[in-house]
């Protein structure tokens, strides 16, 4: 399994020095559709729904984090909803989540557990040894998935080598999870800070083991 490095640039340390991150990497199979994760996430909605409303969400410390970290960066997050935020916003309206593949939906489900926006990369895909997370620039250019281009300026975001793979409202098509991911990086991005991170970690790489064989899982905790 290829190793990279992944840091916070100046530019982001500045507008949002309480930044931390969390890279997950693991050995993983992927498969189109789990039953018991599924099982999972309907229990879990049916909860979700008992203790939030589309108003509460707004005060959970990290959905309200990332949502003024966006605006420190320079983007309205409520016309570029995280991905957190978007999921929980999802199931309170009564809309079932996506059925995309079972890598997708665990990481889907520790998203809205957690109220933390997660990338989910195909690691091979990802060019180079290094990530840098920074802030979009004027025209830079990016393919989210399922959504075309996406005007990225002011918005937080990981790239590599070749450019921008990850941000808090959407990856890009260039590195996303498939059915033949079997290399995966998971990067659960605290921008509320670290309390919870490393439970909400554990709670995510526990739903790998369970569903995705997890092995050789190396957690990188970096700032």
């Amino acid at each position: 399994m290829k190793k990279i490095t992944i840091e916070v640039s100046e530019e982001l340390h500045r507008a949002w020095p309480q930044f931390r991150g969390a890279a997950v990497f693991a050995e993983v199979r992927n498969s189109d559709y789990s039953e018991g994760l599924w099982k999972r996430i309907e229990e879990f909605t049916v909860l979700y729904r008992e203790k939030y409303t589309t108003d509460s969400i707004k005060e959970m410390p990290a959905i309200q984090a990332t949502r003024q970290a966006y605006k420190a960066c320079g983007k309205d997050p409520s016309r570029y909803r995280p991905s957190s935020e978007a999921l929980c916003r999802r199931i309170l309206r009564g809309i079932p989540l996506y059925q995309i593949d079972t890598l997708v939906d665990l990481i889907n489900l520790a998203s809205i557990y957690s109220g933390h926006s997660i990338g989910g990369f195909d690691l091979d895909k990802v060019e180079g040894e290094r990530l840098v997370l920074g802030i979009g620039r004027p025209g830079e250019p990016y393919e989210g998935i399922g959504r075309g281009v996406l005007n990225i300026e002011g918005m937080p975001v990981y790239r590599d080598e070749k450019g921008g793979i990850g941000t808090p409202t959407s990856d890009n098509e260039r590195t996303k999870i498939t059915h033949d991911t079997t290399h995966l990086l998971a990067i659960m991005n605290g921008y509320s800070g670290e309390e919870g991170l490393e439970e909400s970690v554990a709670y995510m790489v526990g739903l790998l083991e369970e569903f995705a064989e997890a092995r050789n899982v190396e957690i990188v905790y970096f700032r």
